[in-house]
């Protein structure tokens, strides 16, 4: 199996995941668009999952943003996102891949979050995204670099094997443990202009009123993911068990914090 398959088969979200993404808001999970959104303009948002943070743009500016399209190559995810925002106005939901979006200049931006982290070609989804946008236009990236989560103190030496694991699992598929850092250069080669860089990072403390969900997401990633690893002999069951209990036990009794590095970049097209 090619890398790119390999990467599409692990990028499925099993069961449980969808929740995860049910749980974020434009507001606080892609602050940066959210920034960036006027009255009167149009978006698309890719990998938009079951249409969450989508909802969130096409609401934010009242009745005056004049098309939102969510888009997922999950069919699945796109059948839960009509069902949830169909009375929304303004706002669409399509089947289709990142890397073949069929609307040339069509937007005034395009966004992705957290979603380029889980392709093996993440240049040409930029691409992609970047022949989706009109001229003026911009195209808004959120991701990840994963080996710079920071937790304190440190979690279980079952999670830290894990982690470890997921990582070797994801990078085994070509993709991109590092993607955060490598935006910029992946917009440059797209031609994208204006280039901006901001930190987004994902923290969260003890006390905070979503801890034990922000900062328990490596159990939920244990108990779905999780098994994908253990089909595919990533790591095995009685390790994977072991992470997911111990690491709750800890977000329970001991952790204090946990950040997670994001970046947002943004470009326009020429």
């Amino acid at each position: 199996m090619i890398a790119r398959d390999v990467a599409t088969h692990r990028a499925g979200m099993p069961h449980g995941t969808g929740a995860i993404l049910d749980t974020r808001s434009l507001a606080t999970d892609h602050r940066r668009l959210a920034a960036l959104i006027r009255p009167g303009i149009s978006v698309l948002d890719v990998g938009c999952g079951t249409g969450a943070i989508t909802r969130g743009i096409a609401e934010s500016q009242g009745s005056h943003v004049v098309r939102v399209v969510g888009v997922d190559v999950n069919a699945g995810f796109i059948d839960e996102a009509r069902r949830r925002h169909a009375h929304v106005p303004g706002l669409a939901f399509e089947v289709a891949d990142a890397y073949a979006l069929p609307w040339p200049a069509a937007f005034d931006i395009v966004t992705a979050a957290r979603v380029l982290q889980w392709l093996a070609r993440p240049a040409d989804a930029v691409r992609a995204m970047a022949a989706a946008v009109k001229p003026g236009g911009r195209v808004v990236v959120l991701d990840y670099t994963h080996g710079k989560i920071a937790w304190e103190p440190e979690p279980p030496e079952t999670m830290r094997r894990f982690y470890a694991a997921f990582l070797a699992w994801r990078a085994d598929a070509g993709m991109d443990n590092a993607i955060a850092d490598h935006l910029p250069a992946l917009f440059a080669s797209a031609g994208l202009e204006s280039v901006a860089i901001s930190e987004q990072h994902e923290s969260t403390r003890r006390g905070d009123a979503h801890f034990a969900v922000r900062a328990g997401i490596w159990a939920d990633v244990a108990a779905t993911r999780g098994h994908q690893m253990v089909a595919d002999g990533a790591i095995d069951e009685t390790t994977r068990a072991r992470a997911e209990r111990e690491y709750r036990d800890w977000v329970a009794d001991v952790a204090v914090a946990q950040t997670m590095y994001l970046l947002a970049v943004d470009g326009i097209r020429a």
